[in-house]
């Protein structure tokens, strides 16, 4: 599908993904939002459109707070579209170390942005919890355990409509505290729930009596890492969430060294609960504007 160029631009279609796949298997990107199916199912709360220039096709966005911004430009000539995008008084969301290295200088202001770092974590590490680090984790899992007969599955068609009534329990819990970036996260994951299979998505299942009380979806993110986007439990339920975790872990995508579980929104509780896990790295984000 034809992507008009800059400053044009069209919303981001299921059709796009053949060549944003493509573009992004030869990036290799390590932030969390560089996925076809990262970009899709936040479509609506993001606003993304794409547009081309320099050999680049340029995702154009808005945040929660409104504040419009492009990602790093997928292919062609970097460098070039990154000052076409600068000259219109654009700012960039979503460098990396290593882009801010190769791309920003002087007449840029890099602002780190620490409530979008993702998490990354050595995959093993979560699939097997070893040693006394992790001995807080593996209790909340033998307690759930030894009270509940459960099965765990991989995700298939089967267990669709069951992880939906979960996320619409969970919805109705959360329904008078919810903002903007939960209700957008909601519909995203109901979103990856039907489209799983055009998506290329994988995922995991905990069952308790043939009802789903846990889920989580991913895929992978380059060669080395894949990334949870959703995971999603019955939160009376104490241990699910540990449960369902190492199960991602230890089910999916076992050829990779690291599992990316994306960033906590500055939210106090999720900062919390992700360095519990010990990341081995923050994937640093960063804001980038020019200066002329």
């Amino acid at each position: 599908m034809e992507i008009p160029p800059y400053p044009a631009s069209r919303p981001l279609e299921l059709a796009d993904k053949p060549l944003l796949d493509r573009l992004c298997e030869e990036l290799q990107p390590r932030i969390s939002e560089l996925t076809f199916a990262g970009l899709y199912l936040f479509r609506n709360a993001h606003d993304y459109t794409l547009s081309s220039a320099v050999g680049s096709v340029i995702v154009r966005g808005k945040g929660y707070d409104g504040t419009h911004y492009f990602l790093p430009p997928l292919g062609g000539d970097v460098a070039a579209a990154l000052q076409i995008m600068y000259s219109d008084g654009h700012s960039l969301y979503g460098a990396d170390d290593s882009f801010v290295e190769e791309y920003c200088n002087s007449s840029e202001e890099v602002t780190e942005l620490r409530d979008s770092h993702d998490y990354l974590y050595l995959r093993e590490e979560l699939a097997t919890l070893p040693g006394s680090r992790f001995h807080k984790k593996k209790n909340r899992i033998n307690y759930f355990t030894s009270r509940h007969v459960y099965s765990v599955a991989l995700f298939s068609n089967e267990y669709r409509d069951g992880c939906l009534q979960l996320l619409d329990a969970l919805n109705q819990t959360s329904r008078k505290e919810i903002g903007n970036s939960l209700r957008a996260e909601m519909e995203a994951t109901a979103d990856a729930l039907q489209g799983f299979e055009p998506l290329g998505l994988e995922g995991v299942v905990i069952t308790v009596n043939e009802r789903v009380v846990a889920f989580a979806l991913g895929e992978r993110l380059n060669r080395e890492t894949s990334v949870c986007h959703f995971e999603k439990a019955d939160p009376f339920t104490d241990g699910l969430y540990q449960l369902v975790n190492r199960e991602f872990a230890r089910l999916l995508f076992q050829e990779c060294r690291y599992l990316n579980r994306e960033q906590d929104l500055g939210e106090t509780g999720l900062r919390s609960a992700k360095l519990s896990y010990h990341p081995v790295e923050l994937v640093k984000k960063y804001m980038v504007r020019s200066l002329l």
